[in-house]
């Protein structure tokens, strides 16, 4: 505690009118009077323990218990990582969510005189502006002059071709920790391409914002595809980092080739920690309501129901024109990142979610920390077309993993019920996730 004690002018100038041997005995008065109101002060600070110091900090986040913590992610510590990278060709897979020190990596990496040859660009594209299934195509960065070679139109893995000329890759995209985000695919047919290349891979850390539960089915194998390749839990609980760990240490890659893999670690994070973004992660996840619903109006997807994309709030509002029930409308219409959504310019009643998270902190009044189902059952009970509820290009199996959760909605489990069917696989999951943690 500092503690600053300022003589006032006018005494001052009084003391300036005394001869300077009486100057000098005031003096010394004064300065005996001001170190004992200093030592009172001192002690009264010391045995009150009620009074808290401002705190400064930077780059700032908030654990459960609201503490006040440092965070730095992988990217921050070019310590770690800009010694494996000099006089190397180096490639980056990157977004608009790969941002350090309010710098895109791709410029920190070029003002630090790394040799970059190119970008691969994953979903919604190199600068994140893309749909959601929109087909990206190859370019040529206006701002860089690189080549983006795209992983989310005719390839989604790197081929030998664009392989051969990079010494390096460096992987930096934000994931949200949902199974059915695309981001872990591209990570893994990144990792299978530099394996079977001899490229070493450098993967740049980042929070999981749904990183403080894990819930949800588990992945069946016949189910696979770019939205869920490997058996995990809708929500898995684990950064990307330790995700990569994971499919090197379980063998995931085709033909059990292993990754030579480097995680950049992040500072001052745990699983308790509750991450606000500073970027959005895709055009249809604008904030962390968004982010925090994502897992539970994600399934909707596979139905005829909206989930806002198509108006100002994407995953934070959920109806459909035949809904008797709720008090809150939206038309949905074309907009940058929903080109084409589902209900486009249908009066649609519904229920409006933005009200159920107002900040990011604490984390979303889901009960226990769990993937709701309570909205989809209600929605499949009230409309009264049934038969064509889910879609027809199974899709919503895709997105739960199985065949089995449509059926037990059609039958009529509750949510207690379908949870029931989920504990084995969540506890071996939970026993094998154990052992790539990073992150108390």
């Amino acid at each position: 505690m500092y503690i600053s004690v300022k003589i006032q002018a006018p005494l001052q100038r009084r003391f300036a009118l005394f001869p300077s041997i009486v100057n000098s005995i005031k003096m010394l008065n004064f300065l005996k009077k001001t170190l004992l109101v200093f030592m009172c002060i001192c002690i009264g600070a010391c045995t009150n323990n009620t009074q808290e110091q401002p705190v400064e900090f930077d780059n700032s986040i908030k654990n459960s218990d609201t503490e006040i913590v440092k965070i730095e992610v992988g990217a921050q510590k070019y310590e770690s990582y800009l010694p494996l990278l000099k006089g190397k060709r180096v490639a980056v897979i990157a977004n608009a969510t790969s941002m350090v020190d309010g710098t895109h990596l791709v410029d920190a990496l070029l003002n630090k005189d790394i040799k970059l040859v190119k970008v691969f660009a994953p979903e919604h594209g190199f600068r994140g502006d893309k749909d959601a299934g929109e087909k990206i195509y190859d370019e040529i960065d206006p701002q860089t002059g690189l080549p983006i070679i795209s992983l989310y139109g005719a390839n989604k893995k790197p081929s030998v071709k664009t392989m051969q000329d990079i010494d390096a890759l460096v992987f930096d995209i934000q994931d949200v920790g949902v199974r059915f985000y695309t981001y872990l695919s591209t990570l893994h047919y990144v990792m299978e391409a530099c394996a079977e290349n001899s490229v070493p891979l450098i993967l740049l850390d980042r929070p999981n914002p749904n990183g403080f539960y894990i819930d949800g089915p588990v992945l069946k194998p016949e189910f696979k595809s770019f939205i869920g390749l490997h058996p995990i839990p809708l929500i898995y609980g684990m950064t990307i980092g330790e995700y990569g760990l994971m499919i090197n240490g379980e063998n995931w890659l085709k033909n059990d080739v292993k990754c030579d893999l480097t995680v950049i670690k992040i500072t001052g994070y745990t699983h308790d920690t509750l991450y606000e973004l500073p970027i959005k992660p895709s055009p249809n996840l604008p904030n962390m309501n968004a982010v925090y619903l994502y897992p539970s109006l994600a399934l909707f997807e596979g139905t005829v129901v909206s989930v806002g994309r198509g108006t100002e709030f994407p995953f934070q509002a959920i109806g459909h024109p035949d809904y008797p029930k709720g008090g809150f409308q939206f038309t949905p219409s074309p907009n940058a990142g929903a080109k084409y959504p589902k209900l486009n310019g249908q009066s649609i009643k519904g229920h409006d979610l933005r009200s159920k998270f107002t900040n990011a902190f604490p984390p979303p009044a889901l009960p226990a920390n769990e993937v709701s189902l309570d909205w989809l059952i209600d929605f499949y009970i009230s409309l009264p077309d049934q038969e064509n509820f889910f879609l027809e290009n199974n899709f919503f199996n895709k997105l739960a993993g199985n065949n089995l959760l449509m059926r037990q909605i059609k039958d009529g489990q509750t949510q207690n019920q379908i949870r029931e069917s989920w504990k084995d696989d969540l506890r071996i999951f939970k026993l094998i996730r154990q052992k790539y943690m990073l992150y108390d």
